[in-house]
């Protein structure tokens, strides 16, 4: 089984920065690709960054690269994803998920997700 818990989200201005927060508790299962994703209303699940969490490697969707970084603190078995310089197209529900393979961009491939946390940017 795996859990994940997001947290970090809030209301904040164009040009803040948020740093998201993912708690991951494992058992019987190891995670390792870690992955964002956001949804905003009547749009669908949209890929943000990825991490393999063995190898370090990071993917990023053109939308975020060089504004977000997702980072892996293993001490705290918690994966991050630091958000700056944020628009207000950034606004969505932002999602932690888990696989037990490699990074991924693909929402299909990925089997635990988190409940979600929002962030709003407003202009």
């Amino acid at each position: 089984q795996v859990q994940l818990v997001e947290s970090g989200g809030g209301l904040v201005q164009a040009g803040d920065s948020l740093r998201l927060s993912c708690v991951v508790s494992e058992h019987s299962f190891r995670t390792n690709a870690m992955g964002w994703f956001r949804q905003a209303p009547g749009k669908e699940r949209e890929f943000v960054a990825a991490l393999t969490r063995n190898s370090g490697g990071t993917i990023y969707a053109d939308s975020v690269k060089g504004r977000f970084t997702i980072s892996d603190d293993s001490a705290k078995s918690t994966v991050y994803l630091q958000m700056n310089g944020l628009k207000p197209e950034d606004t969505a529900v932002y999602f932690c998920a888990a696989n037990q393979a490699s990074a991924t961009p693909y929402p299909d491939w990925y089997r635990f997700w988190g409940q979600g946390t929002q962030v709003t940017v407003s202009a």
